[in-house]
């Protein structure tokens, strides 16, 4: 029987068996505690592999800790960080930018599909260099974005250029990075480091994880004395081989990357299929494992009222659908029968 729930969120997905045996042996007797171990050892090096780079990678808990303690070594408390107005760092997590930076404001730009408007983020710098303002200093991207967009190379390369030349530190929110990714089809440095990218939240819950995002600094001066803000900040696991552990295991299987793949596809086939249907149209391009979808009201109550659970109210406000790495083709399929069949039923 299908989980009617499992549209609503890619966290709402299980461990996927590369992680899980990660962590079964991981478990056998006794490890270093506080990263000092083997596993940790290990996903670091992978990491280091995996973007081409001598990296400082950190491990938290999750992705609000991630970015807003890698948003806190960017900033003093008078600067201010640059982002969309729909990025997560906005809108879904607590002002934890603001509390762990001790204050550094956060200013938000308008942009289609999810991306920040590259002249709305110059004006923003430039608008004022008085003593008054707080000063700029971090930008923030989202990749892939709140609406399931993803940036291209050359597009982070001019975002790069730009935040060098504005003075900024670029930050990325990679909740669902492996997704963008396993969409683009080319090399993890091409849009990090290469293209001016200092900071990483590399995101793994969403991707397969039991729980831990990896914060990856590629300008290794900024991880200065990281380590203190995430044991201030209760992140610092004792038996960190368990954080790590998934991230050694599915880097160096690959099975990371064909996990976001996987899932990039099957958002691809709902897409495909649910906008066949009468009444429902895309919002958004689907490129990553999201797909925005506009229903009518009557759908959407009738949908819920069956039993199935989604979300209208991330990113731009419209019906939206989520793939994972353990989506499966007839689970699609059983689900837009349905919406099909509800939708003739209530002759919507």
């Amino acid at each position: 029987m299908i989980d009617k729930s499992m549209f609503a969120s890619d966290n709402y997905s299980g461990v996927c068996p590369s992680a899980w045996r990660a962590l079964e042996e991981a478990n056998q007797g006794f490890g270093r505690a506080y990263g000092d171990d083997e596993w940790t050892r290990r996903a670091c090096d992978a990491l280091r592999d995996f973007f081409e780079i001598d990296c400082q990678v950190f491990f938290v808990f999750n992705g609000t800790a991630g970015n807003s303690l890698a948003l806190a070594s960017l900033c003093r408390s008078y600067h201010s960080i640059i982002c969309h107005e729909l990025a997560h760092v906005e809108t879904d997590e607590c002002g934890a930018s603001e509390f762990f930076s001790n204050g550094t404001k956060v200013l938000l730009v308008p942009g289609a599909e999810g991306k920040v408007d590259l002249e709305a983020v110059r004006h923003t710098v430039e608008r004022r260099t008085d003593i008054h303002y707080p000063k700029p200093k971090a930008l923030s991207l989202t990749q892939s974005t709140e609406v399931g967009t993803v940036y291209s190379p050359a597009e982070m390369a001019v975002v790069g250029e730009l935040a060098q030349e504005l003075e900024l530190k670029l930050h990325v929110d990679g909740a669902r990075f492996a997704n963008a990714l396993a969409s683009l089809k080319v090399a993890p440095a091409d849009i990090t480091w290469r293209v001016g990218v200092d900071v990483l939240t590399f995101g793994g819950t969403k991707n397969g994880m039991p729980v831990g995002e990896a914060v990856v600094f590629f300008d290794q001066e900024l991880a200065q004395e990281f380590d203190f803000r995430c044991k201030q900040a209760g992140q610092l696991a004792s038996k960190m081989r368990f954080l790590s552990a998934p991230w050694a295991g599915m880097l160096e299987t690959g099975v990371l990357l064909d996990n976001a793949t996987h899932a990039n596809g099957m958002a691809r086939l709902l897409a495909q299929l649910l906008i066949r249907i009468d009444g429902i149209s895309l919002v958004h391009p689907v490129e990553g494992n999201a797909v925005f979808v506009q229903l009518p009201e009557a759908l959407i109550d009738a949908l819920h009222a069956a039993g199935w659970h989604f979300y209208t109210f991330i990113g731009s406000g419209h019906a939206r659908f989520m793939c994972s790495w353990q989506t499966d083709e007839q689970d699609v399929r059983t689900f837009v029968t349905e919406v099909d069949k509800i939708s003739r039923l209530k002759k919507i």
